[in-house]
């Protein structure tokens, strides 16, 4: 699906669609930037390191069981020595607390990962 995506795209995925978003970014040419939220992997997963130049920024709730922070923050750590990597941990461990529509929703996380995200948007402009 994503060979017909036009070039110079930046990718996004939530908890499991992270993994998706992720491969594109680490395996797809002419990415320009990726934002994980609640999940991420080992960049072996998807056969490739990461991509030199492609900004990553990845967010998640400190003590979420679903996901293991070493792992995301070796991953934020290798973007960041290839060109930029940030990862932001909330306090709590809801999973997707930044879905208004889930028991799990944290207004004030919410509101920063949407400003960061946001502001990481407008630094690829």
């Amino acid at each position: 699906v994503a060979e017909d995506l036009p070039p110079d795209i930046v990718v996004m995925g939530f908890s499991l669609g992270a993994l998706p978003a992720q491969s594109i970014a680490q395996t797809r040419p002419g990415t320009r930037g990726a934002v994980l939220f609640h999940a991420g992997e080992p960049t072996a997963e998807f056969g490739a390191p990461w991509p030199e130049g492609v900004p990553l920024q990845v967010h998640a709730s400190a003590e979420d069981p679903w996901v293991d922070v070493d792992v995301l923050t070796a991953l934020v750590t290798e973007a960041d020595a290839v060109g930029a990597g940030e990862l932001f941990l909330y306090p709590g461990s809801a999973h997707l607390f930044a879905d208004a529509s889930l028991d799990a929703y944290e207004a004030g996380p919410a509101r920063e990962l949407r400003a960061r995200t946001l502001a990481f948007l407008d630094r690829l402009r």
